[in-house]
């Protein structure tokens, strides 16, 4: 028995509607994390319990998210990402009806090498309707 995904029009609604995401504070330009509202106590509970377990696997992507995030912003912050990670994976798994596909520990290096820049550059000026020829770089004689 899961939720009604009906209820919730984006992950980030779901996210917002459980209180796993952060609020936003912002004060003369300068903006500042907020505080989670209080949402479901019992999902919170569960989905702690689920990101503790998924940072102890290997070689998955959740494990490398939840190892970056602790390294710069300590245990408690890396457990909430690792919550809202599942929470947002849960709601495309049952909106979508797709399977659940494993990233791997490598996707935030390949999401933002340079080669899958250029794939994405490229495309929004295809979308923009303009024709790209892509070439090397020529090294200064």
């Amino acid at each position: 028995a899961g939720m009604d995904m009906g209820r919730f029009r984006t992950a980030g609604h779901l996210a917002s509607w459980a209180g796993i995401c952060p609020g936003n504070h912002s004060s003369a330009g300068t903006s500042k994390t907020g505080r989670s509202r209080q949402g479901s106590t019992w999902l919170r509970t569960a989905l702690t319990e689920a990101a503790h377990a998924a940072a102890m696997t290997r070689e998955t992507y959740l494990a490398a998210h939840y190892a970056q995030v602790r390294g710069r912003r300590g245990v408690q912050k890396a457990v909430g990402a690792i919550r809202h990670d599942i929470l947002i994976a849960y709601w495309h798994i049952v909106h979508d009806g797709t399977a659940y596909r494993e990233l791997g520990p490598d996707w935030a290096q390949r999401r933002r090498g340079t080669e899958a820049q250029q794939k994405r550059l490229v495309a929004q000026l295809e979308k923009l309707g303009l024709t790209v020829t892509v070439e090397p770089e020529k090294p200064a004689a």
